[in-house]
């Protein structure tokens, strides 16, 4: 047998092995870049939601109520879909001078400011490529402003 006869298919197994390779690299850069894409839409949404609050009273449940709504749905209305796949309202949460006081009233000496954070917590990013790359549960995301006195 000669060493041509011996090589004959090895062309197409190597070809079999890189384009699996291949494949697998493609799917996870585009996991990783819909993980992207949703951490930022979040992120995003924490800054739409304390921007609004920055503007309302401390402690004003109605704004607060209305800022979830832009955080979850883009919307004071809270209609239409949420902005990220299972993205929840339980999730959202807000620290300004009526709730955490200590760290968020009477900051700073000249001008005195408060401050309002949102934070969105515990959301997962479910991949659809298990193998390539597993759900992310992202860790707390949050924006802080300063806040009317």
């Amino acid at each position: 047998m000669s060493l041509r006869n011996r090589q004959k298919g090895i062309a197409l197994v190597e070809l079999g092995i890189t384009i699996s390779l291949l494949v697998a690299i493609v799917f996870g850069i585009t996991e990783f870049g819909r993980a992207i894409y949703q951490y930022n839409t979040i992120a995003k949404a924490a800054r739409d939601a304390v921007r609004y609050l920055s503007t309302k009273a401390p402690g004003d449940l109605t704004a607060i109520e209305e800022a979830r709504c832009f955080a979850v749905f883009g919307n004071p209305g809270c209609s239409g879909s949420p902005l990220a796949p299972e993205l929840r309202g339980a999730m959202f949460s807000v620290c300004d001078a009526t709730r955490c006081p200590g760290t968020h009233q009477s900051q700073g000496t000249a001008p005195v400011i408060n401050l309002v954070t949102v934070t969105i917590g515990g959301y997962t990013f479910d991949s659809v490529f298990q193998f390539v790359l597993p759900d992310i549960t992202f860790g707390p995301i949050s924006a802080t402003m300063r806040q009317v006195l």
